[in-house]
């Protein structure tokens, strides 16, 4: 009988016309859901027994691209990462200024410049000097403060590295959970895979703006997580990550030092290996672009000092002479308490003269030629300086001295403030001498091998510094090179170390012919002699790395070559000038007293054969001016490559170049943003909701609804009416 089948179809098409009427009903509702995709369901011929039966709905599927939804998970993890960069280098620039700010690093060296250029005009005047020492103390201050300022950005960076760890972890924890109820889902044959397999799409797309991702399906529907390097996040259960936030960024905190903790997952350090994100953006932040403007700071820093100082330290205050003089090199003092490190005089001679309150002479002498000193240990020649200010026949002071203080630094003291004590280098030892920086060796290794070579006598002691550094050289640096590079050594290299609590050679290294830059490192870390008092790695720096040995505690450091053939001075081994940025400033007597700013040196009169001082003499400061004037050689710092040229130059070029990089992140962040939104505008057209395509699908199935009830209730009263009949 035909009418029951009709029923039985007529009935078959409202239940399914209903189904379809909820699945636009749920779509309508979701228009505005976030990650919410079209659903749709195909309607299927029933078949039984050979006879149709009508029609049921097949399984919901999702309007989804697979190839859209993978290409925005790319494209969303390089904006992440563009972002979070941006976000600190415009913090950067914002600390730096501008290069045509007045308020911009390179200003404050441009304005100590002209401090130093008024100078000259008359270094008589208190002005000139007060505005000198003003001068370089904002500019002092302002590499202090960027310093802290970077170094807080770094720790910033870290902290946020450890919140977006946290985040990794949850939405991976998320995506298990969902893995789970699919399959569940899938295999129970329960409603609303669909709205959990969007769930799960969304916390996928949340965590590729995190970190660089992959995945694939399996046959039951869980899908397996990796980093684009093939490190596995997520199979069958979460592989979380872990990372332990900083206490505090200093200059010399790295990761490649160990100061720094990794990303891990599984006990494996990932960090380097996570390509995309913010998570890798605040890596190359803190890892990469701030050290590398910290460094170029620093290298600023550590030249204006040097350079200037060099200069400084060829003058002599007048009328405010000194009567102390204290060094800033630190020696360091043998097991019976002396000062064995020696200094060799290769040219040149050191002049000595004792000036009265007013700037004539009452004795001079030589280093060489008077006093007959050409090469021998600091205290020694400490106790021969003494001996000669003490002495009737020179200066005839008997509370002279001259010593190496508690802070291992050489000390000169008239022991009279009426008598001033003055250093000027000459080219012989005939008084009237053309002044030129004598050259000197220095055996720092207490090893009989003068290996390091100076200019300038009151320099290399530091006893008229005009800036100084907090800290000492305890850090040492080697010049930028590739960590795998062959270094030449063809023969067996010995690497003595000695600094002020340990002594002298209290451990060596062999490095092999050979031997990688990795390999000193290790030889330096695995070095039970060396354990606990140093610590070499390899930091990055620009196109290469740097070999850094680092004193843990602090102390001077001296590294000599015992045997070899110079590999020191091939590396460009030698104190780093890390950290100066952040703890340079003035030397505290020159803001005490702006009359020790060494404006001249004293001249010979030839008429009287006496050396005499006058408060108008300018010579020092002129030279002073000139250093701002001159190529200068700055190291490769960073991305800054090895240049020459002058202070306010290299200023201007470091501040120009971070301008430079954010301006370029900027536009690379708005492409990347532009493209991000428009794949998801085009997945949005391929998977989101159309009200006006859901309206017509309503009408459709509201239609086919009210036909299949009116041919229902058509065959229910035919066979009501033959029932009757019957």
């Amino acid at each position: 009988m035909a009418l029951i089948p009709g029923l039985s179809t007529s009935l078959s098409g409202m239940k399914t016309a209903q189904a379809q009427l909820d699945i636009v009903s749920r779509n309508i509702a979701n228009v505005d859901t976030v990650g919410y995709t079209r659903k749709t369901a195909q309607q299927v011929n029933v078949i039984k027994a050979g006879n149709s039966m009508g029609v049921s709905l097949g399984d919901v599927t999702r309007s989804v691209d697979e190839g859209l939804l993978k290409s925005y998970l790319s494209s969303n993890s390089l904006t992440s990462n563009y972002s979070a960069q941006n976000d600190y280098l415009s913090k950067a620039e914002t600390l730096l200024g501008t290069p045509q700010g007045n308020n911009s690093l390179s200003a404050n060296v441009a304005d100590l410049q002209a401090a130093f250029d008024t100078f000259t005009t008359d270094v008589t005047s208190s002005a000139n000097r007060y505005n000198l020492l003003n001068q370089a103390s904002t500019i002092t201050s302002r590499l202090n403060s960027i310093s802290v300022e970077i170094q807080k950005l770094r720790g910033d960076a870290d902290l946020q590295i450890t919140d977006a760890v946290d985040q990794v972890n949850d939405l991976l924890s998320q995506i298990d959970n969902l893995n789970d109820e699919i399959v569940k889902y899938d295999i129970l044959g329960y409603e609303g895979t669909a709205d959990l397999l969007d769930q799960r799409d969304e916390a996928l797309r949340e965590l590729s703006g995190l970190i660089d991702i992959s995945y694939f399906k399996r046959e039951t529907g869980a899908i397996v997580i990796q980093t684009t390097n093939g490190i596995t996040l997520l199979d069958n259960d979460p592989h979380l990550l872990s990372h332990s936030a900083l206490t505090q960024a200093s200059s010399t905190t790295t990761y490649a030092g160990g100061g720094i903790n990794g990303i891990y997952v599984d006990g494996q350090d990932i960090t380097t290996s996570i390509k995309g994100g913010e998570l890798q953006g605040l890596i190359q932040i803190r890892d990469t672009t701030l050290p590398s403007l910290q460094s170029q700071l620093d290298e600023l820093a550590g030249n204006l000092m040097e350079q200037i100082n060099q200069v400084h330290n060829r003058g002599t205050a007048y009328p405010n002479t000194p009567d102390m003089l204290t060094g800033t090199r630190t020696f360091i003092q043998g097991a019976d308490g002396s000062y064995p490190q020696s200094i060799r005089l290769e040219s040149g001679d050191v002049r000595f003269t004792i000036f009265d309150a007013e700037g004539k002479q009452v004795s001079t002498t030589t280093l060489k030629g008077g006093l007959g000193f050409t090469e021998g240990s600091v205290s020694d020649m400490a106790q021969q300086i003494q001996a000669w200010m003490q002495s009737a026949d020179g200066p005839n002071l008997p509370q002279a001295q001259v010593y190496i203080n508690n802070s291992g630094n050489l000390v000169i003291d008239t022991g009279d403030s009426n008598y001033g004590f003055s250093i000027v280098d000459e080219a012989s030892s005939t008084p009237g001498s053309a002044q030129q920086d004598v050259s000197l060796s220095f055996d720092a290794g207490n090893n009989g091998l003068f290996a390091q070579s100076y200019q300038g006598f009151s320099s290399f002691f530091g006893l008229n510094d005009m800036f100084v550094k907090q800290t000492g050289d305890s850090i040492y640096d080697s010049k930028v090179v590739n960590a795998n590079a062959n270094l030449g050594v063809n023969e067996m290299t010995i690497w003595s170390f000695s600094d002020s609590s340990n002594g002298f050679n209290f451990g060596t290294i062999t490095i092999s012919p050979n031997d990688s830059l990795s390999d000193i490192v290790n030889s330096i870390n695995e070095n039970t002699a060396l354990n606990g008092s140093m610590r070499a790695s390899l930091v990055p720096n620009g196109s290469g790395y740097m070999l850094r040995i680092e004193n843990l505690n602090g102390d001077q450091l001296e590294i000599t070559e015992t045997q070899g053939n110079n590999l020191l001075g091939r590396l460009g081994m030698s104190p780093s000038y890390v950290n100066t940025a952040q703890t340079i400033e003035v030397q505290e007597n020159l803001m005490t007293d702006p009359g020790l700013i060494s404006a001249s040196s004293p001249s010979f009169d030839a008429s009287t054969g006496k050396y005499v001082m006058s408060p108008a003499a300018n010579n020092i400061a002129n030279s002073l001016a000139q250093v701002f004037t001159s190529s200068i050689t700055f190291k490769q710092s960073g991305t800054i490559a090895q240049t020459q040229t002058t202070l306010a130059n290299y200023a201007s070029t470091f501040v120009g170049n971070i301008a430079s990089q954010t301006s370029t992140m900027e536009s690379s962040l708005a492409y990347q943003q532009e493209l991000t939104t428009s794949l998801a505008t085009k997945e949005a057209t391929v998977s989101g909701v159309d009200l006006d395509e859901e309206l017509g699908q309503m009408i459709i199935f509201q239609q086919t609804y009210a036909a299949c009830a009116q041919a229902f209730t058509a065959s229910k009263e035919i066979l009501d009416m033959l029932l009757s009949i019957v």
